[in-house]
């Protein structure tokens, strides 16, 4: 629990926030994001940096469009930098879509997953899981029942071997959360939203709770918590912009009441958008990183180009952040999804 001193400084940088504009908020939904600014001390070296990793998020693998190309391409680029990370964390919608998929065709996708993995990843690698990664919640298209043994997603789980639906870790002086942000939305049959179920919330303040408070912690879901990437997505209707459901998290301002009382979470990155952009509230910083495979492996989606994100922790708590296109060149003419299209 963050102590009084703790958040009367929260508070206060708050407010420094709000008299700041482009400090308090910052948005960025270019193919670049510019490194988060940090101490002195990190930039002249006297800080050390205990972990780089990469966050790549929507691959969307499938047998089409080179997708499979493009998502060894990736590793290559992103093993071949000069500085290499020590870390592969996926974003969420690893597959390209079991959501509406039959049996053999999801067999197909996370075969090829595999297969891509054993080929090209030499790092360590941890997953989340998205929307598209979950078996069968359209049964009309799925053709299930929702009756079999891997409807829903016990299928991903097996075939990513995790440990849980959602579950977390330490690494470079750093506790690490992985959520899973999919639910079924009780109005539709083959729709969802983005929140957390009341166990896994439950599980989350407690995981907070039991951690070091001197030890930093980076959140990672499929779906933002926070985003304003979603916002272009939808439509005004009645002099209001409102962001759907199934684009951020329904419960943000649960999470967000949640987090800010804690000094040491400090960084939340997301996916699904397949867009770039960062908040800055309350003291955590909110990211959205662009998408492995662009707009479904058709060329950029809206000026955000096919890459990923590149995350610089070090030990006071500070980070580095980065999207990296990997330069693919698609293997159809640039045919953006319609309005409406499910992410």
């Amino acid at each position: 629990m963050a102590t009084s001193k703790e958040k009367l400084s929260s508070r206060r940088r708050f407010l420094i926030q709000l008299t700041g504009i482009t400090t308090g908020l910052t948005i960025a939904s270019s193919n670049r994001v510019k490194a988060a600014s940090v101490p002195k001390a990190t930039q002249s070296g006297r800080v050390k940096r205990t972990l780089r990793f990469a966050h790549i998020c929507d691959i969307h693998i499938q047998t089409e469009l080179g997708a499979a190309e493009g998502t060894a391409a990736m590793f290559k680029h992103a093993q071949g930098l000069d500085d290499k990370p020590e870390l592969f964390i996926t974003g969420g919608d690893n597959i390209m879509d079991s959501f509406g998929a039959n049996v053999e065709r999801t067999k197909q996708q996370w075969a090829l997953l595999k297969e891509i993995i054993e080929k090209e990843c030499r790092l360590p690698i941890k997953y989340c899981i998205g929307n598209h990664d979950v078996w069968g919640w359209d049964k009309e298209k799925s053709i299930t029942t929702g009756a079999e043994p891997l409807w829903g997603k016990k299928w991903v789980m097996q075939a990513l071997d995790l440990p849980n639906r959602y579950y977390s870790f330490d690494k470079g002086k750093w506790h690490f959360i992985i959520l899973d942000s999919t639910f079924p939305a009780k109005d539709k049959d083959s729709g969802y939203i983005g929140k957390l179920d009341e166990k896994q919330f439950i599980w989350l303040k407690n995981d907070i709770e039991t951690a070091n408070p001197h030890t930093p912690i980076v959140i990672i879901s499929h779906i933002p918590i926070i985003s304003v990437a979603g916002i272009e997505l939808q439509e005004p209707q009645n002099y209001q912009i409102s962001i759907s459901g199934s684009a951020i998290h329904y419960d943000a301002p649960r999470i967000i009441r949640l987090l800010k009382q804690y000094s040491n979470v400090k960084l939340c990155l997301s996916g699904h958008i397949h867009r770039c952009d960062r908040i800055e509230y309350c003291g955590t910083t909110y990211i959205c990183d662009g998408a492995v495979s662009g707009a479904w492996w058709k060329g950029d989606n809206r000026e955000c180009d096919e890459g990923y994100g590149i995350v610089d922790l070090y030990e006071d708590g500070s980070f580095q952040h980065q999207y990296i296109a990997y330069n693919w060149q698609p293997k159809t003419p640039k045919e953006l999804p319609a309005k409406g299209t499910r992410l």
